[in-house]
């Protein structure tokens, strides 16, 4: 087995995160993707195409950028769960890290699995926008045991200008789906204001750079504020609502365990749900402002 990188899901997230790697690193990476397109684009980049067994038989570390649980259990565990997948595959030595947000349940059961194997697990979802995937400049926050999260620290730093040890393994997920579910809360808010300050007849350029001057400023209103609201800009190769959704659900889901209640949370995911039934699931997640002006003179 020789020393080079794996990654496996080079979609929209993936994709600018595997280039970083490869440029960065100095090392080969090989990656896996079931779009053809994005591996011809990174060719160009030095990344060389492989297969699932490819990337098994020459990495010792591998990364997972995958849509959700469902893929990285696919992936991992094969499909059902039954064999077939990474876990199968396992050698003596190797380092998984999952770049994707899935639930923590399953991060420490994976990491149990490839542990069986002497192998590592690690979660380390991402955080931020696409252009901060492109610039190198995500936020990664991780579980891991220490000594994984010190051999990989140097590897995440190729993608990201903030890396957190959030704790062991799970830990990572936690606290990255948690800061999702914040941020959407903060935007259902914002979206509030900006739809109840235009039927006041209040520009609402005024209201959010107003709000930026005063103690409601945060990073949500100033990116997905004053750049995807205010505009009305919401396209569909970022972010969409269907993936937040999803994101949304693994929080809820957190909190029922726990017997906790998570009314903002289902408030957003309401009108998430909504802006899906209007046609928007593909469309950036701020596009929930639909729904809000959907409802105008319905409540």
């Amino acid at each position: 087995m020789t020393d080079m990188i794996g990654f496996i899901g080079v979609g929209t997230m993936g994709e600018p995160m595997c280039r970083n790697l490869a440029k960065k690193s100095g090392m080969t990476v090989l990656a896996a993707d079931r779009d053809p397109a994005p591996l011809a684009r990174l060719a160009a980049d030095g990344v060389r195409t492989a297969s699932l067994d490819e990337i098994a038989q020459n990495c010792r570390t591998i990364f997972l950028s995958l849509p959700g649980g469902r893929e990285v259990e696919e992936v991992c565990l094969g499909t059902g769960g039954g064999g077939g997948g990474l876990v199968a595959r396992a050698q003596l030595g190797w380092t998984v890290v999952d770049l994707s947000t899935a639930p923590p349940r399953l991060a420490q059961r994976l990491y149990e699995e490839f542990e069986g194997r002497a192998s590592a697990f690690a979660d380390a979802p991402v955080a931020r926008t696409r252009q901060a995937a492109i610039d190198g400049t995500l936020s990664i926050m991780v579980g891991a045991t220490p000594p994984t999260f010190d051999r990989i620290r140097p590897l995440l730093h190729h993608m990201a200008s903030e890396v957190t040890h959030c704790g062991p393994v799970g830990s990572g997920q936690t606290v990255k789906i948690l800061n999702n579910m914040v941020l959407f809360q903060t935007v259902v808010a914002l979206a509030e204001a900006l739809a109840v300050a235009r039927a006041q007849g209040v520009d609402g350029k005024v209201l959010f750079e107003t709000l930026a001057k005063s103690s409601a400023d945060s990073f949500a209103l100033r990116n997905h504020g004053l750049k995807a609201l205010l505009p009305g800009v919401f396209p569909e190769r970022a972010f969409s609502t269907e993936y937040a959704l999803k994101d949304l659900g693994y929080a809820i889901d957190m909190a029922e365990q726990h017997g906790l209640p998570g009314l903002g949370a289902d408030v957003a995911r309401e009108l998430m749900e909504r802006a899906v039934e209007l046609g928007h699931g593909k469309a950036y997640w701020p596009v929930l402002l639909k729904a809000i002006e959907d409802a105008k003179g319905k409540v």
